[in-house]
């Protein structure tokens, strides 16, 4: 692709210069192991030692006239941006598409005769499709994929090998369910009684709205009743469990191991970083951040970050953590003050 192409395809509030239309540009790669004729990024200042040491023949640069002026003295055609990873993700969309096969129903396919299977769906070998189940135009579901009675999938959703997606459950448009995850599964639910646990029928539904993506071995439990919803938008880590009736919010972002028990609350644009832990019934507001590792035991208000077990404000805690790597010497200064104290008495 000739750089001039790549400008046209890129270009939105973007600058760039122009002296160099007619390089060829064959891929993206990272900046420290770019290769001529490769595009690569630079997202801000404090990676300006790379600019004199990479091979790419083209970068994305941020809104940094300095920055420009130093990849033009090497010769390097640049686009400049006011985010520039963002541009470089659109960029690898130019020269990598995932794989999806062509329409098509494979022979080993188990598909029961009152399920809807829309236009150009690919079902791969060995899927299981049950009683009642609608699947919508141009879905694509891989190999060994198991889908329960009464299921709804939108248009375009992939369900990747062998995650299996539970009765009742109801899937949006323009979906992605990586391989191993559990959609729709019966949440934990038992009531303790004088002599053992009595188990308590989970009656309700699973709902993803559209363009939520689930990562792989991933868990979302429905609960007895009622609804565990994970809104639009929302994407979710690999090895997150999201307990029964939980309310995930619109454009969220939850990373790996993340654990949500039942009935908890989490507004809209929430991001919860890796092994953050929520109890139960716990409301998390819009806006709000819980740093790796958070423990959560009570409400967070919007926009709000925390952080430590039991999670605090993260400011709050990067002071307690600088005194925490003083306790040893805090402790040496209290022994000589008792000591003092009681040669004193």
């Amino acid at each position: 692709m000739k750089f001039s192409e790549l400008i046209r395809h890129l270009s939105d509030s973007s600058t760039s210069n122009s002296q160099q239309i007619d390089l060829e540009i064959t891929g993206v790669a990272a900046v420290d192991e770019a290769t001529p004729n490769t595009l690569s990024y630079i997202e801000g200042a404090k990676f300006v030692s790379q600019i004199s040491t990479t091979k790419a023949s083209a970068l994305i640069l941020p809104a940094d006239e300095a920055l420009q002026a130093q990849a033009q003295s090497r010769g390097i055609a640049w686009i400049a941006t006011p985010e520039p990873r963002l541009l470089f993700a659109k960029a690898i969309a130019l020269f990598y598409q995932p794989y999806r096969p062509a329409p098509a129903i494979a022979p080993s396919a188990v598909i029961h005769p009152s399920a809807q299977i829309g236009k150009d769906v690919y079902i791969g070998a060995h899927v299981v499709i049950e009683a009642r189940v609608q699947i919508g135009n141009r879905a694509c579901i891989h190999p060994n994929v198991v889908i329960y009675p009464d299921v709804q999938i939108g248009d375009r959703t992939t369900l990747h090998a062998n995650c299996t997606i539970h009765e009742r459950t109801q899937i949006g448009a323009d979906c992605v369910i990586h391989s191993g995850a559990v959609i729709g599964a019966e949440g934990f639910g038992f009531v303790p009684t004088a002599t053992g646990w009595y188990k308590m029928e989970q009656s309700g539904i699973t709902v993803l709205e559209d363009s939520v993506e689930v990562g792989c071995n991933s868990n979302i439990d429905r609960p007895a009743v009622g609804e565990t919803r994970v809104k639009k938008n929302t994407i979710i880590d690999n090895l997150v469990q999201i307990g029964h009736g939980c309310q995930i919010g619109e454009n969220c972002a939850l990373a790996g191991q993340v654990g949500l028990a039942g009935g908890v609350q989490v507004g809209d644009r929430v991001i919860l970083a890796g092994q953050v832990g929520v109890v139960n019934q716990v409301k998390i507001g819009n806006g709000a951040i819980a740093s790796a590792k958070a423990g959560v035991h009570s409400d967070i208000e919007p926009g709000a970050i925390v952080a430590g077990v039991p999670a605090v404000s993260h400011k709050l805690f990067v002071k307690a953590a600088a005194i925490y790597n003083r306790l040893p010497e805090m402790y040496q200064t209290l022994k000589q003050l008792q000591k003092k104290l009681g040669e004193k008495s």
